[in-house]
């Protein structure tokens, strides 16, 4: 699946989610897929927790200028 057809799918996922539940529930269903989207970016080997780890550990240790 092509990533354009991916954010249409999402879209229409969320758009759905919104008109027939509400905004709230809206959020939880884009928390879920942003989870989903982690998790499997994660197992596939196209995100590396420990370089985000490694980036978030050095940004919050700078010295102040």
């Amino acid at each position: 699946m092509k990533t354009t057809q991916f954010g249409l799918l999402l879209g229409a996922i969320f758009g759905f989610a919104l008109v027939s539940q509400g905004f709230g529930e809206m959020l939880i269903v884009a928390l879920v897929a942003a989870i989903g989207w982690v998790i499997t970016s994660v197992l596939s080997g196209d995100l590396d927790i420990g370089e985000l780890l490694d980036r978030s550990s050095r940004s919050g240790s700078r010295p102040p200028k």
